[in-house]
């Protein structure tokens, strides 16, 4: 898979899921229980194919290019497969270097913004790979704020306290700075970092993540946001086969 355009890419605005590999017993392993590691991997391959399609959708009527931002390192063909087709691939392992206060997955957030900006991107968002019914027009509006002139953030709370979406036209490394990640204050930890540097933030329509049994459950009852097919056929799929998932 190609690595990402370079040239033409002035007046676009990349999105990239974060994407692990989805491997049992590395992927999705909150869910477990209900699930099995293995089921869990199911669900998390199924995820990365519809958030990766669903911004391919987002790009047919806004200046997008789809991204994923993977880690490890060497796990192209692990991933790729799970992708939809037109997804590049940038790494994103939390390997280079960057402030000492930018730690843990924060150091993998602004290594994916670092890439795609250097693409020759307008701006560059990085998406969770944990809202696979994300309505699309969430992510055009995160693009087209972002196209517009002028400095600016976009954030895209989640239900728990984090974020679905963060999106830069410079790579402010304090935006990853000094935060607890995977607890309920990122998102407004994120929004106080906006507000030391004096950075201007457009907050977008909250939306729910999928990382626990209370989420997955929402999940198989919601018939709103993206379609979702991939996630639809795996739940029918685990639904055969576990009575503590809901058909």
């Amino acid at each position: 898979m190609a690595p990402g355009p370079t040239s033409g890419a002035s007046a676009t605005c990349a999105i990239g899921v974060m994407a692990k590999a989805p491997c049992p017993g590395r992927s999705k392993t909150r869910l477990c229980p209900p699930l099995t590691l293995d089921q869990a991997a199911l669900l998390s391959a199924a995820f990365l194919r519809d958030t990766s399609a669903n911004i391919l959708e987002a790009a047919r009527t806004t200046p997008i290019i789809a991204y994923a931002a993977y880690a490890p390192d060497g796990a192209e063909a692990l991933i790729t497969p799970h992708l939809a087709p037109g997804t590049h691939l940038i790494l994103a392992d939390g390997s280079l270097p960057a402030p000492a206060a930018v730690e843990g997955f924060g150091r993998c957030l602004l290594q994916a913004i670092e890439a795609m900006l250097a693409r020759g991107h307008a701006a560059a968002c990085v998406l969770s790979s944990d809202i696979p019914t994300l309505p699309t027009c969430l992510l055009t509006q995160a693009a087209r704020r972002l196209l517009a002139p002028g400095d600016r953030a976009v954030l895209g709370a989640c239900d728990d306290g984090g974020y679905y979406i963060l999106g830069l036209k410079q790579a402010h490394a304090r935006l990853f700075a000094d935060i607890a990640w995977s607890t309920d204050t990122v998102a407004a930890a994120s929004r106080a970092r906006a507000r030391e540097i004096g950075l201007e933030l457009v907050e977008l329509e909250p939306w729910y993540d999928v990382d626990d049994a209370a989420s997955l459950a929402r999940l198989s009852a919601d018939t709103t946001g993206y379609p979702a097919p991939a996630t639809r056929a795996a739940l029918a799929q685990l639904a055969e086969t576990s009575e503590t998932i809901p058909a």
